[in-house]
């Protein structure tokens, strides 16, 4: 599990005790296909590339400051863990920030882990839901809204599910996932009732889209690996000498992923139908071992496409069909493996247009000493991507962190995607096996400096942003919101066994922006799904507006531009879910807009005080 290194892939070797890596090489032979791909061309061993130095005062000074205490947020993790090194402990967990009582502004919600045995003498850990003031002061509110719940919880989705205006909660957990409907601000657990429940499996990140575009979210949940606490037991990993070590997933089966679709509020299990259950080709059994999902639509035919990132085994990308059904194309498209053909330890995923014309880059964060992958397309519509990571500043920095948390925002708002990762390793003791590596990690931020090349993305240093932000924790979920209304994007980390960290966003707001609330008609309640342009002094921006982001979390249902120094919004283009299409222009900058689908003017709102 520590020291990685790369084996042909051998089905009985899974089930077989193993000391060593968390991936290994698999043969192009066995690909988790429902049918044969085309033997990809694999390219020759391209190891990470040194970037030239650049100078520092190059990135903007935008300090990000921890104000967890002073904000009012003591949410701290519980990892549940005794000594026997149980592979949950360590994978989780995530966060959201959602506006849970629909007045405007970004709650937080942390998900947390129960113990392993039950107490009836010691509170036990629960959920954290935190109201947000409007000022970025937040109360616990935890018991009054519902969430008070003792779960042995791994990551979240927010969506409105039913299109009643407030958002609802798809909650994974180690025991399979639980749906909590939003009633007014309050949470009741509706599992049962919508035809939510799945198997006791260990869940991870999950994404509300609408798959069908007929105005109802559906829902796409991953699945790790098929464990029991008894399998875990069995096995005898170990660190050095007698110290026990967490199993690596390749001594595990791998497990089928989860669509649920939405009709009309009640949900129905189409995960065979569907085309998402992938097997492996000699032993037909489930292939997949899903830590992270990202939906976009990536050939713009109007229908959501969603990537999956897959621990030690290939990477799925689901080509939508239409009529509910999926292609898996990973490895035809090129993001299933490294350079070299072999498959990662992949966890937090995002997608995005950094270089701000038709390129679109699918970022994954990967295990100790394997890179990031930036995986970019310069045609999205003929769906064939390549890793990029080197030639654009992603290689040698990331490769030696331990990957978790990862998503694009323009941090700077200067109308380009920067990129963040969490990080921190799975063990305690990792530095007695390697010199180099530390269980607690310093996140990375990088700024997109706009110039093709291997500088594009320049690793900020602690001078630039402050050293708050890089502050070495045992990093794993990470969500973006805007938590005082000034239009800068504020950063939350949470930490396995730890704290979670808050950290205000102070001089972002230097430059110009706009903030953007969708609100569906006959597209579903959110506008989840929607294409939005922003065309600015010359520049067209592209988002796509999900929630879903990096690894078990989600982040704030706002799409926010930056405009730089200049502010200019010249047009403004939303293609809805439904193919209606909205064009607005004349926005004045530094604002958020409540924009209605079918509505030829948006509506200007005051910050934490918008109407539903």
């Amino acid at each position: 599990m520590i020291n990685r290194t790369s084996k042909p892939f051998d089905p009985e070797r899974t089930r077989s005790r193993l000391t060593g890596p968390f991936c290994g090489l698999l043969a192009l032979s066995t690909l988790a296909c429902a049918k044969a791909p085309p033997e990809p061309v694999v390219p020759k061993a391209q190891a990470p590339v040194e970037r030239k130095k650049v100078e520092p005062a190059t990135v903007p000074d935008v300090k990000f400051v921890e104000i967890t205490k002073e904000a009012g947020i003591s949410f701290v993790h519980n990892n549940a863990m005794k000594g026997e090194k149980l592979l949950p402990e360590t994978m989780g967990s995530g966060c959201a920030f959602l506006d849970y009582d629909s007045d405007g502004d970004s709650d937080l919600l942390f998900i947390n882990q129960d113990t392993w045995t039950e107490s009836n003498t010691e509170p036990r850990p629960t959920q954290a839901l935190y109201k947000n003031d409007g000022t970025g002061h937040f109360t616990n509110v935890t018991q009054e809204a519902g969430l008070d719940k003792s779960l042995f919880g791994m990551g979240v989705a927010v969506g409105d599910y039913d299109n009643d205006g407030d958002p609802d909660l798809y909650i994974t957990t180690l025991h399979g996932g639980r749906l909590y409907r939003n009633d007014a601000g309050h949470f009741n657990d509706v599992t049962s009732d919508a035809g939510a429940g799945t198997a006791d499996d260990w869940l991870t990140s999950a994404t509300f889209f609408d798959m069908e575009n007929d105005g109802d979210l559906d829902l796409f949940i991953c699945n790790y690996i098929d464990w029991s606490p008894e399998s875990d037991r069995s096995q005898t990993s170990r660190l050095t000498g007698l110290d026990l070590a967490y199993d690596p997933p390749n001594v595990y089966g791998g497990s089928f992923c989860v669509l649920l679709r939405n009709d009309g509020g009640k949900f129905t299990d189409v995960s065979e139908d569907s085309g998402i259950q992938i097997r492996s080709f000699e032993l037909r059994a489930p292939y997949g071992k899903s830590l992270g999902v990202a939906p976009w639509d990536i050939d713009g035919d109007g229908l959501v496409d969603l990537a999956v990132a897959n621990d030690t085994v290939p990477n799925f990308l689901f080509h939508n069909l239409g009529g509910g059904k999926f292609e898996e194309i990973a490895t035809i498209s090129g993001i299933a493996f490294d350079v070299n053909g072999s498959a990662r330890g992949a966890m937090g995923i995002d997608w995005g247009h950094f270089l701000n014309d038709q390129c679109v880059a699918l970022a994954i964060g990967n295990f100790a000493n394997e890179m990031t992958a930036l995986y970019v397309t310069e045609d999205p519509q003929r769906m064939l991507f390549s890793d990029q990571a080197n030639l654009f500043g992603l290689g040698a920095p990331t490769q030696n962190p331990l990957k978790f948390g990862l998503f694009f925002f323009d941090y700077d708002l200067d109308g380009r995607l920067d990129l963040l990762s969490a990080n921190g390793h799975l063990e305690t003791d990792i530095e007695k096996t390697q010199a180099s590596m530390t269980y607690k990690q310093p996140a990375q931020l990088f700024w997109n400096t706009g110039k093709r090349g291997p500088t594009l993305f320049t690793l900020v240093p602690p001078e630039k942003a402050g050293p708050d932000l890089f502050t070495p924790i045992v990093g794993r979920g990470s969500a973006y919101g805007d938590i005082d209304g000034d239009g800068d994007l504020d950063v939350v980390l949470t930490e396995n066994g730890g704290p979670a960290r808050l950290f205000r966003n102070e001089g972002g707001s230097k430059n110009h922006w706009l903030s953007l609330q969708l609100i569906g008609k006959k597209s579903n309640h959110e506008g989840i799904g929607a294409h939005v342009e922003l065309q600015s002094a010359g520049t067209i921006q592209r988002r796509q507006n999900f929630s879903a982001k990096g690894y078990l979390s989600s982040v704030e249902p706002l799409v926010t531009f930056g405009l730089g120094a200049t502010g200019t919004v010249d047009k403004l283009t939303i293609r809805w879910p439904s193919g209606i299409t909205t064009e607005l222009s004349g926005l004045a900058p530094d604002g958020r807009y409540r924009i209605e689908e079918g509505a030829d003017q948006a509506t200007r709102v005051i910050p934490n005080s918008l109407a539903k």
